[in-house]
């Protein structure tokens, strides 16, 4: 059962990560012979101000 998951600052909209969702689930099906149904993507959304990069906060640019 692969489990992917994806960390992605926040502000995506449902319409792209279901795009993601089913890109990543396809690349595995397709180059890893992962069976479709036993595929789990879980998107994990960040808000920027709790998302540190180079000593900042990502709300801080």
């Amino acid at each position: 059962m692969p489990v992917v998951q994806v960390h992605l600052k926040a502000g995506r909209t449902t319409e792209q990560k279901r795009r993601l969702v089913e890109k990543i689930t396809d690349s595995l099906v397709e180059i890893a012979g992962a069976n479709r149904e036993r595929v789990h993507v879980i998107i994990d959304e960040v808000p920027a101000d709790s998302w540190g990069r180079a000593g900042k906060l990502l709300s801080d640019d």
